[in-house]
């Protein structure tokens, strides 16, 4: 596997941004749960073998990288938008709130955060740029997005000890076959994002 070069992290560090972080999200199209944002500054130029978005990677070697990215990482930080926020602001909204909460956890202030995606949240007193499909491309953001994925996992692998039934351990909360049947055949838990569940009729739903 290539080795993910820090050529967007170069590039802002020659406009004189001296302390990069990364920054994404998981879960924001699974069906319970919260949505998990993190933050990470990595020491500069380092390469860690295998480092890449984390939908691209076994469950294996994100656990892994993982342990790697948090022992060697000059600072990072992980955070939650309940699904109590995501019912109430919309999903963007929450996930915007958990990646302001996740930058505000590191314990070095960044100079710039490297958001994946199209659109960023506004950090205080903090510069931001998008990096479309960043997490393939930025080792920084690859390196967030392992952390969020990886934490959202094992928070899932709980949900399914508190809920049995519905396969969290498994789906992680999308919505896959078994997950569906088992709403259609159990309900919603109070783990559930009820604006997601349009496809529940009313009764259902409560």
């Amino acid at each position: 596997m290539t080795e993910l070069e820090y050529t967007i992290e170069n590039e802002c560090r020659a406009m004189g941004y001296g302390v990069i972080a990364g920054c994404d999200e998981a879960g924001r199209g699974c069906l319970a749960g919260p949505v998990v944002a993190a933050a990470c500054i990595l020491p500069d130029g380092l390469m860690i073998k295998g480092l890449n978005d984390s939908k691209k990677l076994s469950a294996k070697r994100r656990e892994t990288l993982y342990d790697i990215i948090v022992s060697s990482a000059v600072a990072y930080g992980i955070a939650e938008a309940s699904v109590s926020e995501i019912d109430e602001m919309n999903i963007l909204n929450a996930a915007m709130l958990a990646m302001r909460r996740a930058v505000s956890k590191l314990s070095v202030v960044p100079s710039i955060v490297l958001v994946d995606g199209n659109k960023s949240p506004e950090f205080d007193g903090i510069a931001a740029r998008t990096v479309i499909h960043g997490d393939g491309i930025s080792p920084s953001i690859a390196a967030a997005s392992i952390l969020a994925k990886v934490y959202r996992d094992r928070l899932l692998v709980g949900l399914d000890r508190e809920y049995p039934g519905y396969g969290f351990a498994k789906n992680k909360s999308y919505g896959t076959k078994e997950h569906m049947e088992a709403l259609q055949r159990l309900g919603p838990t109070e783990c559930h994002r009820r604006t997601f569940l349009s496809f529940l009729n009313d009764d259902e739903r409560m």
